[in-house]
């Protein structure tokens, strides 16, 4: 066991791709740059710190609690609460947005990857590396495909035996299933051109909210997700992407064991402020 202070950085969205475990997965950064993995971190507990109708409350907050290695996870930066009433747990002002995300960069850039291949390579044993902050060159573009509407059957099932969940609602209410996959298609410093899905809590909450908006109407409110991350964001912001492995895939060894699990996306700045 051991005391960890960790800058809470991704939420990710609940996928019936998903192991029990991983029902929620919080990842953040220590103040050394090393990211770190804490799951499973309760649903009703994060819904729990709501502020203003957001679960969100926790990103970009530095939290203090006692962490398990996981035995049961070969990635080395997955750990787990000790203790999942969270009794143990300090929580710290949140890290705001000043001087164009200053104090955020200061942490979530401290180790950065621009070479996908490398990063890949890097996730292959010994080193098993599973969650990194990698620099796009170029983002070619955002992509919307179908997906399925309804939980399956088994996950809804698995999703009925944990206590993950509130146990007098059903799962289907309380977190939606999101009928829509999202994606990146970027290029590396090398022009290797790659497609990772988005899986991060932000994407999936503003779609609902975007969708609540336009009353319904799905096509509405994709076109303003779009707004958001293909016109907004590639004009505006200077993005890079938070990156982790499933746990599966990594298991496998496959190609490419990497989802996109967060999106960094303070604004461009002039080269007159370099000088």
């Amino acid at each position: 066991m051991a005391r960890k202070k960790v800058l809470i950085s991704v939420t990710t969205y609940p996928l019936p791709s998903r192991s029990y475990d991983e029902l929620v997965c919080t990842a953040g950064l220590l103040e050394t740059g090393e990211w770190i993995r804490i799951y499973p971190i309760p649903l009703s507990f994060l819904m729990g710190q709501r502020h203003s109708g957001k679960i969100e409350s926790f990103k970009y907050t530095w939290i203090e609690l006692d962490l398990n290695k996981r035995t049961d996870d070969f990635r080395p930066e997955s750990h787990s609460p000790q203790n999942y009433d969270f009794r143990d747990i300090v929580i710290y002002d949140r890290v705001g947005t000043e001087s164009n995300w200053l104090k955020r960069k200061k942490f979530c850039l401290q180790n950065v990857y621009t070479n996908l291949s490398q990063l890949i390579k890097d996730s292959e044993a010994p080193t098993n590396m599973s969650l990194a902050t990698f620099k796009p060159t170029e983002i070619v573009g955002f992509e919307i495909e179908n997906d399925t509407r309804e939980w399956k059957d088994e996950w809804v099932e698995i999703r009925k035996q944990g206590d993950l969940f509130a146990p007098e609602k059903p799962p289907e209410t309380l977190i939606p299933k999101l009928p829509y996959k999202f994606f990146y298609r970027f290029k590396d410093v090398a022009g290797k051109e790659s497609r990772l899905m988005i899986e991060d809590w932000e994407i999936g909450a503003l779609y609902w909210n975007c969708l609540k908006a336009t009353e319904g109407n799905e096509a509405v409110a994709l076109e303003k997700v779009r707004e958001k991350y293909e016109g907004e964001f590639l004009a505006e912001k200077d993005i890079y992407l938070f990156l982790g492995t499933t746990k599966e895939w990594h298991l496998r060894r496959s190609k490419n064991p990497f989802v996109i699990i967060g999106v960094f996306y303070p604004k461009k700045e002039s080269q007159m402020k370099l000088f």
